[in-house]
């Protein structure tokens, strides 16, 4: 029998317990490009319908009835073999499909759309004028030639396929399958279309609804605005903004965005000299990186120049023809990252996050494979940047817990980053003024080279911290938000011409709204959490799943016509220091105003120029920032995040109080900082305003020790998840007594807890329950977890419920 080429394939949207390769034959016109590595699209299931996947090996296999592959969209591989087999590492380590873990190195703006386009069969008379009206219908805007699924169902007035795939089952309508590619590089965008005086006369007039008239006030203040934004101010649905539209008194347009995320060129920047420390750190580093393959940390206090030894550090590896890969926690201090790295490397740089639109970021990772750009900043995902001699990664502030994915798959960047210079023998550099404890244990027992900046640069100063009971101030009281001490403390930074940050690490206005009568307090429908207030759109909102409800004017449960708005986000503390200071120019930095592109680094830029006194926001203004006229740092509630019932909770309070305290003081000027708490006496809270992480670290360390928790063991979170509460729990339970058969037979010592409800048990109409696992994360582990997931899935109970496992999950929800 004659050998035929044949490509196992990993294939898009296949359940886990169902995960595994697929043969299909290569035909002799595709055989060029049909390489381990490339993209390919096949027929999939007993309807052959098109599906996305990636060639992982060839084989020769005698001739036999194989299904052949369909398209190879792209002329060469994007994946070579170390994607392949870090993609293989991740499926291992995270449980999730292969393909899944191959996606995370596809560059996102160049996927490959399935298009599905219909046509009539040639029909006589009498059929056709048996058929429905709807179906009628669909013929009738069929004869002018083929025509696309979404553009026939959007023309037809149809919900979803069923209709033209049933003719299609019926022989009255022909299908073709296909395949498209978009770059995705543009933005909906609203304006006026007619001029501003006709849209007063308009807005006078009693025309327009009140929710149209609000789009169109916003459309005269603004000029222009992305439609997200518009109907985010408004209050309203993007069928208000196409009404409008249709009255020809807006206009929608597609906006081609600028592909450069690079908006603003920075002049080349001097080399500073470099401290004694930061000297001894870097020429550490480097011979470290000259070992290859390693691993170090480097702590460094707030200020203390840790930025310096990386910039010097990147020009080595840069020296030798090597990558160098530079991730921060979140978006939100890329500007100024990259500002920096700019100003040192030029176009050598590259920027990858989920900031960016679709076709900047193709552009971006085009750039970098073809080794135009050598020196790659972004966040988590940019660890997977498909440089060809990586020489570095550092992660500045690694323990954030933004660096570890909440979904399928649920990688830590700091592990694939470790595969990945471990296979490159390439260092990996963690950094931070406060490490996490599993960093600063495996640092401190050999794993990582620890190299240390106790000093902050230029021999400043760390400010000095005065920590405020809010219980003190009620009792004398002053029930608001701000204590009488951090008020004074603002109106002095006035009074000096200094700036001001202040951190409330929660958005909105008032964080619930509930009945005084009876106590109702109103809750989204889809998911167990109060909705917070917004008085930007006058609206309450889930956080969690996006849910909006007007603002009440009375109880839906008792009646009364009095409802209470409590609890302070940062819109109300924006609303407080407005009115007890007038004078003062304040800019508010959370997620609703940072929603528009570019957002960041226009308010930042806006901040460094001095066109504010004050800057208020959540944690986006915590770290990593550097403003030489911030003087005053203020903490409003510093017990936030603290009693989460997280085991981190301590840690992510330390880390996030000492990273705010860090921006003060930064320049020539010396700094303070005043943080406002409940629990004055909590020894966190202590530690953190005495910035001293060494004593944290022990405290937490013994504390951790004591219960079992990481760095001591490890933590497998076994998931589930439905949309009935009960079925779920009886899911959960079933799973806990296979566990509890299966795990004498392993030999692993564990502790098993559970099952219970999650921190939000109820999130999009769906339930959520947890089983937790303490143990070691080795093979053993992971072969138990992933046959228990695999007998789980094919269960017929499990269908329409999720079941997944995370290893060390680092979110609190």
């Amino acid at each position: 029998m004659q050998t035929q080429t044949v490509a196992l394939v990993a294939v898009e949207g296949v359940a886990y317990h169902f995960d595994k390769l697929f043969s299909y034959a290569v035909p002799d016109g595709l055989r060029a490009a049909a390489l381990p590595g490339a993209r390919v699209v096949v027929p999939f299931g007993r309807g052959n319908r098109r599906r996305r996947g990636v060639i992982v090996s060839l084989a020769q296999q005698d001739g036999g009835r194989l299904k052949a592959l369909f398209a190879v969209p792209d002329p060469a591989p994007l994946l070579d073999t170390q994607n392949l087999e870090l993609a293989a590492f991740i499926k291992a380590q995270t449980f999730c499909t292969l393909y899944e873990a191959l996606r995370l190195m596809l560059p996102v703006g160049a996927e490959v759309q399935m298009t599905r386009t219909y046509r009539a069969a040639a029909l006589p008379p009498e059929t056709l004028a048996m058929l429905l009206p709807e179906e009628q219908r669909v013929f009738t805007l069929l004869a002018g030639g083929p025509m696309e699924q979404a553009r026939l169902l959007e023309k037809a007035g149809l919900p979803n396929a069923a209709l033209p795939e049933e003719l299609v089952q019926r022989g009255l309508l022909l299908a073709e399958d296909g395949t498209a590619q978009s770059a995705g590089a543009g933005e909906q965008m609203a304006r006026l279309a007619v001029s501003p005086d006709e849209a007063k006369a308009l807005l006078d007039g009693k025309m327009l609804t009140a929710k149209r008239r609000a789009v169109l006030r916003a459309l005269l203040d603004a000029g222009e605005m992305p439609v997200h934004a518009l109907c985010y101010q408004a209050g309203v649905t993007r069928a208000v903004v196409r009404a409008l539209e249709k009255q020809g008194v807006a206009a929608v347009y597609e906006r081609r965005v600028f592909r450069s995320p690079l908006r603003q060129t920075a002049p080349h920047a001097a080399r500073p000299v470099l401290s004694e420390a930061q000297q001894r750190a870097y020429e550490g580093l480097l011979a470290r990186y000259r070992q290859g393959a390693s691993a170090a940390l480097l702590y460094g206090v707030t200020g203390s120049g840790k930025t310096q030894v990386f910039l010097r550090l990147i020009e080595d590896v840069r020296a030798d023809g090597r990558d160098v890969i530079v991730l921060v926690p979140e978006i939100a201090l890329t500007p100024q990252a990259v500002a920096r790295f700019y100003a040192r490397f030029g176009g050598d740089i590259a920027v990858l996050h989920s900031g960016l639109s679709a076709g900047e970021r193709m552009d971006e990772w085009q750039r970098v494979k073809d080794g135009k750009a050598h020196v790659v900043v972004g966040t988590r995902s940019a660890v997977f940047a498909p440089v060809a001699h990586l020489g570095a990664v550092i992660m500045d502030e690694e323990q954030e817990h933004t660096y570890k994915s909440e979904s399928s798959p649920r990688y830590h960047a700091r592990d694939v980053a470790r595969f990945r210079c471990a296979k490159s023998g390439a260092l990996l550099l963690l950094a931070s003024a406060t490490p996490s404890c599993e960093s600063f244990y495996a640092a401190r027992t050999g794993r990582y080279a620890l190299f240390e900046l106790p000093g902050r640069y230029g021999g400043g100063q760390m400010p000095p911290v005065l920590v405020v009971d809010m219980k003190t101030e009620l009792q004398e009281g002053n029930d608001g938000p701000l204590s009488r001490t951090l008020v004074q403390e603002l109106r002095r930074n006035l009074e000096n011409g200094e700036q001001s940050i202040l951190l409330l690490n929660r958005r909105g206005f008032n964080t619930f709204v509930s009945c005084p009568s009876c106590g109702h307090v109103f809750t989204c429908p889809h998911c167990s959490i109060a909705l917070t207030y917004h008085s930007a759109n006058g609206r309450m909102m889930c956080h969690y799943c996006g849910y909006s409800a007007p603002r009440p004017t009375s109880c839906p449960s008792c009646g009364a016509s009095t409802v209470r708005f409590a609890g302070a986000g940062t819109q109300k503390a924006e609303h407080l220091l407005e009115e007890v200071f007038p004078q003062a120019r304040i800019l508010r930095m959370d997620m609703d105003t940072t929603a528009g592109r570019f957002a960041h680094e226009r308010l930042f830029d806006a901040f460094g120029r001095g066109e504010y006194d004050m800057l208020v926001g959540t944690q986006m203004v915590a770290k990593g920032l550097d403003f030489p006229n911030v003087t005053l740092v203020g903490v409003l509630s510093a017990d936030q995040s603290l009693y989460s019932g997280d085991y981190r909770a301590a840690e992510r309070t330390f880390s996030l109080l000492t990273q705010v305290v860090g921006r003060a003081g930064r320049g020539r000027l010396s700094g303070r900082a005043v943080i406002q708490t409940q629990t004055p006496e909590n020894e966190t809270i202590r530690l953190a305003a005495a910035q001293d992480y060494g004593a944290f670290y022990l405290h937490e360390m013994a504390l951790r020790q004591s219960l079992l928790y990481p760095p001591f063991c490890d933590i497998c979170e076994i998931g589930f998840s439905g949309g009935d509460e009960s079925a779920v729990q009886v899911l959960a339970r079933a799973f806990l007594e296979r566990l509890h058969r299966a795990l004498p037979a392993s030999g692993m010592p564990v502790r098993v807890l559970g099952p219970s409800p999650a921190a939000v048990v109820k999130v999009k109409n769906r339930y959520r329950y947890k089983i937790i696992i303490k143990c070691k994360n080795d093979r053993r582990l992971r072969a138990l977890v992933s046959g228990l997931l695999i007998e789980f899935g094919k269960q017929k109970p499990a269908q329409g419920m999720a079941v997944f496992a995370d290893i060390n999950p680092l979110g609190g929800a």
